[in-house]
């Protein structure tokens, strides 16, 4: 029997996307694999159910979906499901494992094998699959467009006839996927860009974005881990950092934050007073809210005002641009179910570097040393 490649309707309220977008649909067919997608799955997206049949999906009931050997998904099968799946089944998305203990405690309780999308490694084997950097590409574009749609002022340079109109100046905090991403967007759309990363190694990739690499003169050290995230600063450090970004940002018009390593709580770079030194009408996206934020007066979800300064506190920014998102997204999924599909049966290798850096539960236990760390407690 070939195995079977579930794809559900995700239901998590904000949530566009869906797990398989017909083009990673038709890629994981020519595995061998079979995928029952609920009907009505991708109409968020944009996708009909037309487009999945075409590619090669059967349609089906969201217990048809939920009752396959594989199940791709978003954000997870909701805890009040697990019990519709069947004994071994294996559940692929994003999981947050390093930040939900319970979540993961109820994967394990049901007896599923959990792969985290987030946790795939970041080796070039594994680059195909690599679901963080595509959603980061999406943040990092809608980033740029939600800073100009809300600032009170143009990006570009303008000349009229009612004279010249100066461009919008951005600075960027981290470098990562999403930061660069909101560099190249706000240069596409006239702004001068800058942008700060405490890795400097990020120079390079600043610059090959058009942008100003800025320097802080701080006792970093080694400034970067074994899988490209910044390391976190000794406390002295950081609070230099925090007091140069302070006279660094009143420059700027608007400041996209996108330092954030998944499991680990956003590092501090704004502090208040950063925030009412810059200019009235100024606009601060933190990509980091998930994570606490990385300014201090971001509520994660929320916007608040203040002192004429607008900040945004954006959760899943990807979401909101559910078709090519969907697309990226999917290509990632099918790309890891695909490795492991032989003749048109699943066959896992849990000691691959792939499914052992990603599968968080396996066999009723949790299984990932990071996650035990976290939270040992066992079902």
């Amino acid at each position: 029997m070939p195995v079977t490649v579930g794809v559900p309707r995700e239901v998590a309220p904000g949530e566009g996307r869906v797990a398989l977008a017909p083009d990673a649909v038709a890629r994981l067919g020519r595995t061998g694999a079979e995928v029952v997608v609920e009907r009505g799955a991708g109409e968020r997206a944009f996708f009909s159910d037309t487009e999945f049949e075409a590619a090669g999906a059967r349609l089906g009931t969201r217990a048809e979906a939920l009752g396959a050997d594989v199940i791709a998904t978003v954000q997870g099968v909701p805890a009040a499901e697990l019990a519709a799946l069947r004994p071994g089944a294996v559940v692929v998305g994003f999981l947050r494992p390093l930040d939900d203990a319970e979540r993961v405690r109820q994967l394990a309780e049901a007896g599923v094998t959990a792969i985290a999308m987030e946790l795939v490694p970041r080796t070039t084997r594994a680059q195909k699959m690599d679901a963080l950097s595509a959603m980061s590409t999406v943040a990092g574009y809608r980033a740029a467009l939600v800073a100009a749609q809300r600032l009170p002022k143009f990006f570009p340079l303008l000349t009229t006839a009612a004279g010249t109109v100066r461009p919008a100046a951005v600075l960027v905090l981290g470098a990562g996927v999403a930061g660069l991403q909101a560099l190249a967007t706000a240069r596409r759309l006239g702004a001068v860009t800058s942008a700060y990363d405490v890795r400097p190694a990020a120079r390079e990739q600043v610059e090959s974005v058009g942008a100003t690499f800025v320097e802080l003169d701080l006792e970093a050290g080694d400034a970067e881990d074994a899988g490209g995230y910044a390391r976190a600063l000794a406390a002295d450090a950081q609070r230099q950092q925090v007091e140069a970004l302070a006279a660094l940002v009143p420059g700027f018009d608007v400041v996209v934050c996108a330092a954030l390593v998944p499991g680990k709580s956003a590092p501090l770079l704004l502090s208040q007073g950063a925030v009412e030194a810059m200019r009235p009408g100024s606009v601060v996206v933190d990509l980091a809210a998930a994570g606490g934020g990385n300014c201090a007066l971001t509520e994660p979800g929320g916007e608040t005002a203040h002192a004429g300064v607008t900040v945004l506190g954006p959760l899943d920014l990807a979401a909101g641009m559910p078709r090519h998102a969907s697309e990226m997204y999917g290509r990632t999924v099918a790309a890891l179910i695909g490795e492991f599909v032989a003749e048109g049966e699943w066959a896992p290798d849990f000691e691959d570097e792939i499914l052992d850096g990603a599968v968080v539960t396996h066999g009723g236990a949790v299984v990932h040393p990071r996650v035990l760390a976290l939270s040992p407690v066992q079902p």
